[in-house]
Formats: C-alpha cells, sequence, structure tokens
C-alpha cells in the first residue's frame, strides 16, 4: 500500500480488491470507509457527513415531510375520536342519570301503590265475600222462582179440579 499526498492530507490508497469484498464472503457486515465495520446490513453506504445528490436529499426530505404530517395526521384523528368518545361519554352519562331518576320514581310509586292495595285488601275480601253471597242468593232466588212455578201450577191445576 502506497500513501499519496492530496491537498495536504494522507490518504492510503486501497489495494484492488477491497476490505468490503472479503466481509461478503464471511457474512459480516460491510466496514464503513470511515469508521470501520458497522452494525448495519444495509448495502446503503449513507454517512451523515458525507455530500449527497441534492435531489435524493430533497425526496428525502419531502418523504419525511409527509410522514411527518401522516403521523400528525393519524394523531390528530385519534385525538379527534377520543373527543367523541369523551362526549358519547358523557351524553350516555346524562341518560344515564335521567333513567336512574326515573327508575327511583318507578319504585317510589311501586311501594306507594303496594302500600295502598295492602290498605285495600281487607275491602277487597269483603267485596269477594259480598260476591260470593250475591251468588248464592242468586242461586236461591233461581230455585224459589222455580218453586213458585211449580206451585203455581199445582194451585192451577187444583182450582181446576175444583170448579
Amino acid at each position: 500500500m502506497a500513501d499519496s499526498t492530496n491537498k495536504g492530507e494522507k490518504v492510503k490508497s486501497q489495494p484492488e480488491s477491497s476490505p468490503n469484498a472479503s466481509n461478503h464472503f464471511l457474512n459480516q457486515p460491510p466496514l464503513s470507509p470511515r469508521r470501520g465495520p458497522t452494525l448495519s446490513t444495509s448495502t446503503s453506504s449513507f454517512e451523515a457527513l458525507d455530500p449527497h445528490d441534492p435531489q435524493l436529499n430533497q425526496l428525502a426530505s419531502l418523504m419525511f415531510s409527509s410522514t411527518s404530517d401522516w403521523v400528525a395526521g393519524e394523531l390528530d384523528n385519534t385525538v379527534e375520536e377520543y373527543k367523541l368518545l369523551e362526549q358519547m361519554n358523557k351524553v350516555t352519562l346524562t341518560k344515564y342519570s335521567d333513567m336512574s331518576q326515573i327508575t327511583e320514581n318507578v319504585s317510589r310509586g311501586v311501594v306507594e301503590l303496594n302500600s295502598k292495595y295492602s290498605a285495600l285488601l281487607p275491602y277487597l275480601e269483603q267485596i269477594d265475600q259480598i260476591d260470593a253471597s250475591v251468588g248464592r242468593l242468586e242461586q236461591a232466588a233461581y230455585k224459589l222462582d222455580a218453586y213458585s212455578k211449580r206451585l203455581e201450577q199445582k194451585f192451577k191445576s187444583l182450582e181446576k179440579r175444583s170448579n
């Protein structure tokens, strides 16, 4: 390997076969020209301080900017969805609160009706007893009516015999 001077810098000339070529056959990561071996298996030779194609830089910046805009949009959508969920939860809370109040009122009404029913129960039992008595009285009236008709028939037949 021969040393040559280029604008005041010492640069070692590399042999015809590069060190990366031997690493390629050994399945080792390629060597970085300035820093030695790298951990990346990428075939890119990107070095932060190396000058690159301005169009490539512009496209990369555009890609990162677009990706940033997309991620920001996704985050905005997520925030909006959480706001919507929060509103839905508030509305649901209000609805459940209203339903709870209605349920309490219905419950109070049922308790009130049960107490009134309990108070009316003796009267309802009397009404049932009266209804049963009326039914028995009605049956007796039918029997009495039938007996009076038979008696009337008998009286008419005796009256016809006596005349």
